[in-house]
């Protein structure tokens, strides 16, 4: 797991990409979001969180935009 910040010192050595960051914030005031619930093998649900704790993000954004992603292929393919 990362270990987060938890006082204004800790941040003094990242870099905050401003832009992307208030991108992110107007998305989630005009995205509705719907709680869902999705039985996974352990050895999935693994995976996932390796791979988002290799990109520094949590688990369940990497899980939103793989379903995204494939919702998107799924419509063009039809």
């Amino acid at each position: 797991m990362p270990n987060y910040v938890k006082n204004e010192k800790g941040y003094s050595k990242v870099k905050f990409n401003a832009k992307a960051i208030k991108e992110a914030y107007a998305k989630t005031k005009t995205t509705k979001k719907h709680p869902t619930s999705i039985n996974l093998p352990e050895e999935v649900v693994a995976e996932l969180k390796a791979m988002a704790l290799k990109m520094g993000i949590p688990y369940q954004t990497i899980m939103r935009k793989l379903i995204l992603e494939g919702l998107e292929k799924l419509k063009n393919a039809a």
